[in-house]
């Protein structure tokens, strides 16, 4: 007799909710060379707890969070500009995704589980990549920029909860940051932390806030 076949998605969840930085694409050090080009041109020093404030904030968020605590004479619209551009290019062409991803998403839509992509990035830097096709690998995307809060709040996956027409209590949303797991889970997701590439993960915090947890995506 062989072993029953794991479920695509546990917890009783019928749809999936993902995120791209970190829990799809190894990128922490793609933010690392945008944030030190953007304060050296400053005159700035960078700080670890820096990009880890802005990681639940996304663009507009995180511009403002960044004019303040810099002191900056810039507007919100010229530091997403400037962020936007310097992401975009490396984006574009050295961006990919981790180990298993694509299979393991490809998977869901097979089975008709549909699958959501949730991002603070902006759509104009994924929308970019040569090496990922973004737009085939989701049901739909949702961005920050279109629910205006970052992933501190839930309205990112209530959002793509409704996109995809289920019940947030249905979904399954994969993560790498703490304040988005914790978000997620106030909203009535079921949740799975996702092991990043990222030194300043908080991942044992992230496994106590959690349903479960994943250390990447080749064995799914």
């Amino acid at each position: 007799m062989t072993a029953p076949q794991q479920p695509l998605l546990p917890l009783n969840a019928t749809a999936a909710i993902v995120d791209f930085d970190g829990t799809l694409a190894d990128t922490a050090h793609i933010w690392y060379e945008v944030d030190q080009t953007f304060l050296s041109k400053r005159g700035l020093m960078y700080t670890s707890d820096y990009p880890e404030r802005l990681a639940a904030l996304g663009f507009v968020e995180g511009a403002r969070y960044t004019i303040e605590r810099f002191g900056l004479n810039e507007t919100v619209e010229q530091v997403c500009e400037e962020w936007t551009r310097l992401s975009q290019r490396i984006y574009r062409q050295r961006v990919v995704l981790r180990d298993g991803a694509e299979r393991y998403l490809m998977r869901l839509r097979s089975a008709g589980i549909p699958c959501a992509l949730a991002t603070t990035n902006d759509a104009k830097v994924l929308y970019a990549m040569e090496r990922i096709d973004v737009p085939s690998l989701f049901d739909t995307c949702v961005f920050g920029a279109e629910v205006g809060c970052g992933k501190d709040r839930p309205d990112i996956y209530q959002e793509a909860a409704r996109r995809l027409g289920v019940s947030i209590a249905n979904c399954l949303v994969f993560e790498d940051i703490v304040p988005a797991l914790r978000s997620a889970h106030l909203a009535g997701a079921h949740t799975c932390a996702v092991k990043a590439n990222d030194k300043s993960q908080r991942w044992d915090e992230a496994k106590e806030v959690a349903d479960m947890w994943i250390d990447g995506w080749k064995h799914l």
